[in-house]
């Protein structure tokens, strides 16, 4: 009698964590009714120097919720998981090669939990298992903003629904919104649940131990934005030592720095040389620890960061204020427009104190009336084809807000480009004519092909 395999795939230990906070809640339904594989992949652009995801403590507790573990990389090699997908005709027979690897019967029906559905290696799995049901889950504030590109709808047309952490309660997410898929909350007591059980077994790291001696009352959050080219290494340098300076302007003198894992070490040393000009004692985790582990064991009064999930979570899950430091350097920074990180930036902009202003860092909460309408009006300008829909609110809401909302939200060539308010009016008007003759060109040539 066939027998369903689900099939869970995942990069990062946070990922990990939203999916057994899923199967915990019973989303997935019962264990014993699906065989369940969790398939790992290393995305880093050189995965062989990279900190593998069974490095990391928690990974052990994770895993054990499922049937067997597989390597992505390894089945591929010697491809990327990045780059690597296949050949339209060459499907099926990589379904077979995939089902045989992974002790897979060719009559057992298989569903997928990807992330990420718009790049690979999700978009390839999706592509391999082509009759195959597809749950897409988010672990972080990307889920808020729009899809990145256009899904083929032999992909589309089977996901089921959007798994996601309520972070922003009241905020709805619009990743993949657009086809219909629906959003479902990981439930908070499930994934509270989890992160207990992560920072539980990283309780011995001896890495941990010079943290909780100082016990840091303020946590410093570093993203490596230099690595996806968006500041360059002397500006998150900076950006590190403006959160330290802001930290201690708001009284703390026993602060924790807990770098990317792909940071540089020489980042730490700009930083120590501050916190010993300020009278502050700094202490730098770098081990394979998530923030939130810190969270747990050192319970902290602030977490200061740009603009990382791991700041929302803090105020989330463990009712830690949180403040922001150079949101604005970074939005202006962002090129194209549509970036993906626009959104997640925006939220923690709009929701966040920023700390160089001296307000007072707060707990996000829940989402105010004004985010929601503001994150739409993002999300058009980002994809403004997909979103069609969206124009006239998008330009309501400019009309009534833009004068009072910061420039970097909408920044003037964007609106000219898309003939939003706020634009160049005489450019606008040049791009509404150039618009409507491209809706004539598209009229005549569907008539064309009909006739």
């Amino acid at each position: 009698m066939p027998h369903t395999t689900q099939i869970f795939q995942v990069s990062t230990l946070y990922g990990a964590a939203t999916l057994a906070a899923a199967l915990d809640a019973g989303l997935f339904g019962p264990r014993g009714d699906a065989r369940r594989v969790l398939l790992v992949s290393n995305n880093a652009s050189i995965p062989e120097t990279a900190l593998r995801l069974d490095e990391m403590h928690g990974y052990e507790p994770l895993a054990a919720r499922f049937d067997s573990v597989v390597s992505w990389n390894e089945t591929i090699a010697p491809h990327h998981p990045s780059s690597w997908g296949p050949r339209g005709g060459d499907t099926t027979l990589w379904q077979k090669a995939f089902r045989r690897a992974w002790g897979i019967d060719e009559r057992d029906p298989v569903e997928l939990a990807v992330e990420s559905i718009q790049v690979n290696p999700a978009r390839a799995l999706a592509a391999i298992f082509s009759e195959s049901a597809v749950h897409v889950y988010a672990d972080g504030l990307m889920s808020y903003g729009p899809t990145r590109e256009k899904l083929p709808l032999t992909i589309a047309c089977r996901i089921r629904r959007l798994l996601h952490l309520d972070l922003i309660p009241g905020l709805e997410p619009m990743l993949l919104s657009e086809y219909g898929v629906e959003p479902e909350i990981v439930p908070d007591e499930a994934f509270r649940g989890v992160l207990g059980e992560i920072s539980r077994d990283a309780a011995d790291d001896p890495r941990l131990a010079p943290v909780l001696k100082e016990k840091p009352t303020a946590v410093l959050l570093g993203q490596y934005l230099a690595a996806i080219n968006i500041l360059s290494a002397e500006e998150e340098e900076d950006l590190h030592v403006r959160m330290l300076a802001g930290a201690a302007r708001a009284g703390h003198r026993s602060v924790v720095f807990k770098p990317h894992p792909t940071a540089p070490a020489g980042y730490t040393a700009a930083l120590s040389k501050a916190a010993a000009d300020a009278g502050v004692r700094l202490t730098v985790l770098d081990a394979p620890l998530l923030a939130e582990t810190l969270y747990h064991h050192s319970t902290p009064g602030l977490v200061v960061g740009c603009f990382s999930t791991a700041m929302v979570t803090a105020s989330a899950y463990y009712d830690v204020p949180i403040a922001r430091v150079g949101t604005a350097l970074v939005m202006n920074r962002l090129k194209p427009y549509p970036n993906s990180n626009r959104v997640p930036l925006a939220v923690v902009d709009h929701l966040v104190p920023d700390l160089e202003d001296d307000r007072t860092p707060a707990l996000a909460g829940a989402a105010p009336g004004t985010l929601s309408p503001m994150i739409r009006a993002i999300g058009f300008c980002m994809q403004p084809q997909t979103y069609a829909e969206l124009r006239e609110p998008t330009e309501a809401w400019l009309r009534d807000n833009l004068a009072g909302s910061p420039g970097h939200y909408f920044p003037e060539p964007r609106l000219t480009e898309l003939g939003l308010p706020g634009g160049r009016p005489q450019s606008r008007a040049k791009l509404q004519v150039r618009r409507a003759k491209r809706v004539v060109r598209r009229a005549v040539r569907r008539g064309t092909r009909k006739n």
